[in-house]
């Protein structure tokens, strides 16, 4: 899973790319288990779309899109810049459905 700073996520955003971006922090538990997990849906899908971003290093983002708590999964389709956010990583099963579901 590729690393993005503020910079390269607007750039991406701005650009249309469909994204599922994994918010989290390096002492995070929690932000470690769905890290894992979005790597094994990584693995199930044709396209390199997931990557992560340390909350510390995006704080504009972090005020637009409301971030609450982490791990947060911002998904972009594409055509919009405002992200699907999902907060509860249930499931490697669930997060592909997710992911499929908004960046097709």
């Amino acid at each position: 899973m590729r690393e993005r700073n503020q910079q390269e996520l607007r750039r991406d955003i701005w650009e249309g790319c469909r994204l599922a971006v994994l918010v989290y922090t390096p002492m995070c538990g929690t932000c470690a288990v769905a890290k894992k997990m979005l790597e094994i849906v990584g693995h199930m899908l044709q396209e390199d779309i997931i990557v992560q971003s340390n909350i510390n290093t995006i704080p504009d983002l972090v005020q637009e899109y409301r971030i609450s708590s982490v791990p947060a999964l911002l998904l972009f389709n594409g055509e919009s810049s405002e992200p699907k956010v999902i907060y509860k990583m249930e499931s490697v099963q669930n997060l592909l459905e997710q992911i499929r579901g908004v960046c097709r």
